[in-house]
């Protein structure tokens, strides 16, 4: 059986990533198995995951949970990987890939800290397993315009980023699932980051701009982070071999205006 004519399990295939893995992995011609729990599977307790890989090849695992919470987030990563990995080894599954966050080597507190956790418990499982680190999707700019978002004035922390495509990102992970299990070139993390660096704040004055929104965009620097530096410093950008893919913050707003009229 080749890894085009078995199937691809997408773990958390309803989210904004997993949707466009789904679509990657279906107009290239796979069989995919969209698991979540709209679709009767849990990764954290374990439920429906043997039915679902039965006949599966590879795991996709696109899951994440809604709490930002180090511990909640924690609890969820180390559950889901410890119940994909023995599901995947009892359904003969060859390869498990994951999507993590460039730059967390050094966080300590938050979401990203949690992930650390879940790349060291996935690396460790029994099925051999390879993580794509990305740089934070498009759609966080306005995800943190709304959070921050008081009043008259949008607080945005001061954070660079080189801002990467789901898509691009979906893509990359597909060819990771289906393609030549070889060594990349960008060692145990290969990563992938949009076209150009930039401040997150300088692209909410972007969207704000294309809107005709005059609130003042704030940025701000939080003492009270821990991972403060990581954000500010520019340890999120991806390293010199890291893919790099397009399009633009700015012409992927381009490509959403014309979606959306």
């Amino acid at each position: 059986m080749t890894m085009q004519d078995s199937a691809i399990a997408v773990a958390g295939a309803t989210g904004r990533l997993g949707r466009r893995i789904v679509d990657v992995l279906t107009e290239a011609g796979h069989k995919v198995v969209a698991m979540s729990r709209s679709t009767g599977v849990d990764v954290v307790t374990g439920a429906g995951l043997a039915e679902a890989l039965h006949g599966v090849t590879a795991v996709i695992d696109a899951s994440s949970t809604p709490s930002f919470e180090q511990q909640a987030a924690t609890d969820f990563f180390t559950a889901s990987a410890r119940n994909l990995h023995a599901a995947a080894q009892s359904a003969g599954v060859r390869r498990i890939v994951a999507v993590s966050i460039i730059g967390i080597d050094g966080s300590t507190a938050g979401y990203n800290a949690a992930k650390l956790v879940h790349e060291q418990a996935l690396l460790a499982g029994p099925v051999p397993t390879r993580i794509l680190r990305a740089a934070q999707f498009h759609e966080l700019v306005e995800q943190m315009m709304q959070w921050g978002a008081q009043g008259s004035v949008i607080y945005i922390p001061k954070m660079r980023t080189q801002l990467v495509s789901a898509r691009a990102v979906a893509e990359q992970l597909a060819e990771f699932a289906t393609g030549p299990w070889s060594a990349h070139r960008a060692g145990p993390f290969p990563e992938i980051a949009g076209p150009r660096a930039e401040y997150l704040a300088e692209m909410a004055r972007l969207v704000n701009a294309r809107r005709g929104d005059d609130r003042p965009i704030e940025e701000v620097s939080d003492p009270a982070n821990p991972d403060r530096d990581l954000y500010e410093s520019g340890a999120l950008l991806p390293g010199p071999d890291a893919v790099l893919s397009g399009p633009s913050f700015a012409d992927w707003l381009d490509q959403q205006a014309r979606i959306h009229h």
